[in-house]
């Protein structure tokens, strides 16, 4: 079952998540073809653009929880592979475009902040939902954090609140929320735009816009993917991700709480 649809139209490219069934969350198989994909329209001289799309109501709910729960002793994390594609879509030589009809939560907005634009739906909602599962929001933080605003990076990632598109655009998440029936022409003219720069001149462009690092983004994801292994597979991360699959609350809420 192909879990990333392909389809290159006049330049764009576009490589739409379609694991509906479970909120396209980023389990092994659709990381391991998202990456194969997105190889493939980087080696494509007819890709100009890529835009990330998705099917399904949800744009992409973070990483694969019931995969994590499984995970055995010495397997990588679904969050660690994770990190390699970040890694990938933030190096990509060629624009990328996120299209966001829908939720996304935890490594969706790392999807979203490692794309060059991001256009949401208004009634799009995001939340950083990591400290809720006890563990913390470190491989998306390579992504996410040069976008937002201190302020409200410390608020959303402290809080695990939900945020709609407005709010998500004010702070610099996406690059810009609109109507729900707008979605698709917003993406559509920046793309139009993006295919009149040189292939040439748009990739060193965007090596110009990360030159800023003070390490490289794989490395700094390397050590950020270790924190998260180390907050999932604590006692904590388990209970969070147990909690969260089984819909109740987890142990550290007061009962009061409830």
């Amino acid at each position: 079952m192909d879990l990333v649809g392909t389809v290159t139209v006049a330049g764009v490219t576009t490589l739409t998540l379609d694991s509906p069934a479970n909120r396209n969350a980023l389990s092994r198989a659709l990381i391991t073809e998202l990456r194969t994909a997105l190889d493939a329209a980087a080696a494509d001289p007819e890709t100009r653009v890529v835009v990330l799309s998705h099917t399904g109501p949800v744009f992409c709910s973070g990483a694969d929880l019931k995969e994590t729960a499984a995970t055995a002793p010495g397997e990588r994390l679904p969050v660690e592979l994770m990190a390699d594609l970040l890694a990938e879509i933030w190096e990509f030589p060629k624009p990328v475009v996120a299209r966001i009809a829908g939720p996304a939560r935890a490594g969706g907005l790392g999807l979203i902040g490692a794309a060059d634009l991001a256009v949401c739906a208004r009634s799009a909602t995001f939340a950083f939902t990591e400290v809720r599962l006890g563990v913390i929001p470190a491989v998306i933080s390579a992504t996410v954090l040069p976008r937002l605003a201190p302020r409200a990076a410390a608020e959303l990632y402290l809080t695990g609140d939900v945020f709609d598109g407005a709010r998500a655009a004010e702070i610099g998440l996406v690059t810009a929320a609109v109507p729900d029936d707008d979605l698709d022409r917003t993406v559509a003219g920046y793309c139009a735009s993006l295919i009149k720069g040189g292939p040439l001149a748009l990739a060193g462009t965007k090596q110009l816009l990360r030159r800023t690092r003070s390490e490289s983004i794989r490395a700094e994801l390397a050590d950020l993917s270790d924190r998260s292994a180390g907050y999932f597979t604590s006692a904590e991360g388990r209970e969070g991700v147990a909690a969260r699959r089984e819909k109740r609350d987890p142990n550290w809420v007061p009962a009061q709480s409830r």
